[in-house]
């Protein structure tokens, strides 16, 4: 545990943050970091990388995409959802994470970014702890997922309206979300296809697809063809998934964070070959067997009541303070290590910076 916060008020007033965007899905878990900085009176930047600036969602707050502009902002905290984060800049590198799979290559790899680490429920903070044991630079605190707030805060109720909507539009009863991952390895789309129609082509059942940002244009376009024949089939190009974990009744993915997204809500989950240790759920091999497998689920939900495993190992608080957690942790942080100007990273990944933020 680090030192009691010792800043007085008057410093934390003047709490200076950058949120640090590199990819799309950063917007949906820092808004409620934005927010939650605005009602404490802190100074934020957004960070932007040049092609997210015609899709910034919120302009009406500061930003730049000039690393230069951060350089000079001389801030005391980057709240990053990405891998990287220049090494150079002043402020504590604050790894805030863009989801729940752990089984994911990478995700617990130490790339030497990041003076902080605040992780999303006890799942995470034993596996950082440990990690922090054999490389003993950075720190790791637990506070939930500033991404799921909006979730504890009348969320659920709010999109109650718009999923009758969909409902009434479509003729439908049900809604099956289907949101596979964009990883080449790991993703079941390009399997999928001909299952998704089947299960679309129900009179009682809508199909809302959500693709990842990153994913092979080619098989969207698939999945966008198939969209114009199919009425009960639907391609969702919001960028913020949230509302669409709330409104439908079954999730269809592979090796997704939004899985655990979803099983949070306690809602029932179909895969295609995951790749997590952790399956309570229901998993198939073979493409066909999805369609057998949402049938069954429609007569008994089997893995209603083991749910609460992954809901109390991976995201244990349901109170919607998370982000404010976020923000005592790096307090927390300062009181006891004061703000650093740098990290001491290896030279080839410096090269790396270098050439990633110009």
């Amino acid at each position: 545990m680090l030192k009691e916060d010792s800043t007085n008020q008057e410093e934390l007033m003047q709490r200076k943050i950058v949120l640090f965007c590199k990819n799309p899905y950063a917007f949906g878990i820092l808004k409620p970091l934005a927010e939650e900085g605005v009602a404490r009176g802190y100074r934020l930047l957004w960070y932007l990388t040049p092609e997210l600036e015609p899709i910034f969602p919120v302009k009406d707050q500061s930003y730049t995409t000039s690393i230069e502009d951060v350089m000079k902002f001389q801030c005391d905290a980057l709240l990053v959802p990405g891998n990287e984060v220049p090494h150079f800049l002043r402020g504590v590198k604050t790894q805030i994470f863009h989801g729940f799979a752990g089984e994911k290559k990478g995700h617990f790899r130490i790339r030497g970014y990041f003076d902080l680490y605040l992780t999303q429920g006890p799942y995470f903070t034993e596996r950082f702890h440990e990690l922090r044991e054999k490389h003993m630079n950075f720190h790791v605190i637990e506070t939930g997922w500033s991404k799921l707030d909006p979730l504890y805060h009348g969320e659920l109720d709010k999109f109650s309206g718009d999923k009758q909507s969909y409902l009434d539009d479509h003729g439908a009863k049900k809604i099956v979300l289907y949101a596979p991952t964009f990883s080449p390895s790991l993703a079941s789309a390009k399997y999928l296809q001909n299952q998704i129609n089947v299960i679309a082509e129900r009179p009682d059942t809508l199909v809302l697809v959500k693709f990842h940002d990153l994913m092979d244009i080619s098989v969207v376009s698939k999945y966008e063809k198939l969209a114009k024949q199919i009425k009960n089939l639907v391609i969702i190009d919001d960028r913020n998934i949230l509302k669409y974990l709330v409104i439908s009744d079954v999730l269809i993915s592979d090796t997704s964070s939004a899985i655990y997204e979803f099983i949070l809500l306690n809602k029932p989950v179909i895969t295609l070959r995951t790749n997590s240790s952790l399956k309570n759920w229901i998993d198939v091999d073979k493409p066909e067997d999805v369609i057998t497998a949402y049938e069954e689920l429609l007569v008994e939900d089997t893995y209603s009541n083991k749910r609460q495993e992954i809901i109390d190992q991976y995201h244990p608080y349901n109170d919607g303070q998370s982000s404010g957690r976020v923000y005592d942790a790096i307090d927390e942080y300062i009181a006891a290590y004061g703000i650093p100007n740098g990290r001491t990273i290896e030279w080839y990944r410096q090269v790396k910076m270098k050439q990633m933020f110009k």
